[in-house]
């Protein structure tokens, strides 16, 4: 058993899950919930991407109990309008994995000022283990085995599929462009589908613009399937 502060050190755990001293079967109960913490429900989906359980003040824990473990989803969907915190959720749910694959599909934007402020505080968030792959090309990472994978974005991985098609001219989207995306999509979705590494994914939820989202509340995640 492992008592830690997962929601304020997630960085702990995750020192912890790299050096071995936890493990699959290892029980890790939550501690120093104060309140800077989220409640209720949303607490317990933050423990349970964490592979963690919170006990009410006073419990008398006994290691080797049987206890249920939470059930972490292996595929997450994370969707919201611009600037809703989409990026942020993501990077939460992975926080205390002791390896994570970064993919960035959004590439390099020479000249663009703002892309290049937007990038920098996106790699500052980020725990220093993390790796970071500058790539549309999904497929062969989901097919290999690995670390977990957090993809941002999936709306710009269409963008690029739909500009390789030529989806914004006419005749080459009638002349065999729109067969070729519903390939490329669906060769993605099969992929995520049988993958075997943890996935989490953001997409920008068309329509929904910052202030709309900011009324809603925010970005939010969808398993996809387990």
């Amino acid at each position: 058993m492992v008592v830690a502060d997962v929601v304020g050190r997630p960085d702990g755990l995750a020192r912890l899950r790299a050096a071995g001293a936890v493990g699959p079967a290892t029980e890790v109960v939550a501690v120093h919930l104060d309140h800077d913490a989220p409640t209720g429900a949303e607490l317990d989906r933050r423990l349970a991407a964490a592979g963690a359980r919170a006990v009410p003040d006073g419990t008398t824990l006994y290691v080797g109990d049987y206890h249920e473990a939470p059930e972490v989803p292996r595929r997450t969907l994370v969707t919201g309008g611009a600037r809703s915190g989409k990026s942020v959720e993501a990077e939460r749910r992975l926080e205390t994995f002791p390896e994570v694959l970064y993919v960035a599909t959004g590439g390099t934007r020479e000249g663009d000022p703002e892309w290049a402020e937007r990038v920098g505080l996106h790699r500052e968030r980020r725990p220093g283990s993390w790796r970071t792959a500058e790539t549309c090309e999904l497929v062969p990472l989901l097919v290999e085995d690995g670390p977990a994978l957090l993809v941002d974005c999936l709306s710009l991985w269409l963008t690029d599929a739909m500009d390789r098609v030529g989806a914004w001219d006419d005749a080459m989207w009638a002349d065999g462009g729109q067969a070729a995306l519903r390939e490329r999509t669906a060769e993605l979705v099969a992929a995520v589908w049988a993958t075997r590494r943890t996935v989490v994914a953001v997409t920008n939820e068309v329509g929904s613009g910052w202030c709309r989202r900011r009324r809603r509340g925010g970005a939010s995640g969808t398993s996809w399937g387990g």
